[in-house]
């Protein structure tokens, strides 16, 4: 439908662009005294209806030769914008359409709340490593950005309920609430986790005493950016190679070893085995740095005889199609 309409619309600008050039060329054959600009100029104000006074008094001929540009330009410009508007309108209906059926098939994704400096750096994060996920902002500017990205999102109040629900939060996994303040933040978490006690929720603190009352609302983690920011800086002072080090494993857009978090489900081959029985190490040269169970307990750096078990996530770092695999192994599908 698109495709026929935007072929209607170079048909119609191309038509426009003949009758400019003939009558460009009708008004310095019928009108000897005007040059090549004076017929051009004559053309587009006779065309555009703008109702400008003539450049020089018009002969019989060169009345004629108005009128059918008057009548032939008004067609064709209106044809034109008519078939110019469609293609936006159909645009608009079909990005909206797409959006919706998107929402509503869209699962196991995590929920960007706020499009700001954080939440624009989250979200192309989450596209490099991806991972699926919905941006809920209610700033038009910023809602055109995300367009121009082409990232599944809903305008509105990220604290609302509605519009939560719209971005499934029902079906997700996670969320990320990073809006212009605290308040909004608490209110956010707080919506989330009534909707969906289920899901695993990160929030920014931008104040102090603020950690406490997103604990409370229901935050799975609390980030506050300045302590991050300092603990960096000192690190980067102090242990410059552990850092470089980090960031060369987390930035995978440059580097094929990644750290990854990978859940052991019930289904999985590898549950009741040790990790030397496992294809882990020997097979796919993984390390596994630590393991933490279901009751909330880590084990670092474990050893050889450590049992694998349903509900654990191995922190595991390796090439990244090793890792692929043996996220295939622990989910059992």
């Amino acid at each position: 439908m698109t495709e026929n309409i935007i072929k209607q619309l170079k048909f119609g600008l191309a038509v426009l662009f003949i009758i400019i050039a003939l009558g460009t060329l009708g008004f310095e054959i019928l009108e000897p005294e005007w040059d090549f600009l004076d017929s051009f100029y004559m053309t587009i104000i006779t065309i555009s209806t703008t109702g400008f006074k003539e450049v020089k008094p018009l002969s019989t001929e060169g009345r004629i030769l108005t009128i059918f540009l008057i009548i032939s330009g008004v067609l064709t410009i209106a044809y034109t914008g008519g078939k110019a508007a469609q293609i936006l309108i159909e645009n608009q209906i079909f990005r909206r359409r797409r959006m919706a059926k998107n929402l509503d098939v869209v699962h196991d994704h995590y929920i960007v709340c706020g499009y700001g400096l954080m939440g624009k750096q989250i979200c192309e994060s989450l596209t490099e490593n991806k991972v699926s996920f919905v941006v809920i902002e209610n700033d038009q500017v910023k809602i055109d950005k995300i367009i121009e990205k082409d990232y599944l999102f809903v305008n509105g109040d990220a604290s609302n309920d509605d519009i939560l629900l719209k971005a499934g939060i029902e079906k997700a996994k996670g969320l990320i609430s990073v809006v212009k303040s605290d308040a909004e933040n608490v209110f956010t978490t707080l919506s989330a986790k009534g909707l969906n006690p289920n899901i695993f929720i990160v929030s920014r603190a931008i104040k102090e005493d603020t950690e406490a009352k997103l604990r409370k609302a229901g935050a799975d983690r609390v980030v506050k950016p300045y302590e991050l920011s300092t603990a960096r800086m000192i690190n980067l002072l102090l242990r410059p190679g552990i850092i470089d080090f980090i960031d060369n494993v987390a930035k995978t857009k440059k580097h094929s070893i990644s750290l990854e978090e990978i859940n052991v489900s019930s289904k999985s081959t590898l549950n009741g085995k040790t990790l030397q029985e496992s294809p882990i190490r020997k097979e796919l040269n993984i390390i596994i740095v630590a393991i933490n169970r279901n009751d909330g307990s880590f084990i670092y750096n474990p050893n050889s005889a450590s049992v694998i078990e349903d509900g654990d996530k191995l922190i595991a770092i390796g090439e990244e199609k090793n890792l692929e695999k043996l996220a295939d192994l622990c989910s059992g599908e």
